[in-house]
């Protein structure tokens, strides 16, 4: 059985290894093992049997709207619920810090709708905020990502 839990400094080597998995694959931004120490207080990470096998994390944009960020599950544990149980740890984050809406960018629309977001408009986005760290991926000028939000006023 898994559990969700805040991530610590023994997960970090991990972590790099899980999220640059899906990055290879464009699936979402890198992470360096600096960026990983830097932002850990924003992690959560799914452990089973000593194993960490999901990533997921809370990165705050503005008072009113912060963004799941760097969520995996290793490729042997899809289908156990673990990236819902991840982002509602972040959500439930979110609420707790009074935040009005969390964002994702993604190709996992599907995924995200059974989580409780809706699809938006990129271009309605607050744009120097959202795509600070955007400007480092290969497809920055032609994104393909769908962007979808949960109002938290909806848990």
């Amino acid at each position: 059985m898994f559990q969700i839990r805040k991530a610590t400094m023994r997960d970090t080597q991990y972590m790099f290894e899980l999220i640059n998995i899906y990055a290879d694959e464009g699936k979402l931004l890198h992470r360096t093992l600096s960026s990983i120490y830097e932002n850990l207080q924003c992690f959560y990470v799914a452990e089973n049997d000593g194993e960490i096998v999901g990533t997921a994390s809370l990165h705050i944009l503005d008072k009113e709207l912060a963004e799941v960020r760097s969520l995996t599950v290793s490729a042997n544990h899809f289908g156990m619920g673990i990236g819902k149980k991840l982002v509602h740890a972040v959500l439930d984050e979110a609420r707790v810090l009074g935040i009005q809406s969390v964002l994702s960018l993604t190709y996992q629309v599907d995924f995200f709708i059974k989580c409780g977001f809706h699809l938006v408009d990129k271009d309605k986005l607050p744009m120097p905020k959202i795509w600070k760290d955007c400007i480092h991926c290969s497809k920055f000028s032609n994104c393909d990502e769908n962007a979808m939000i949960f109002k938290i006023c909806c848990l």
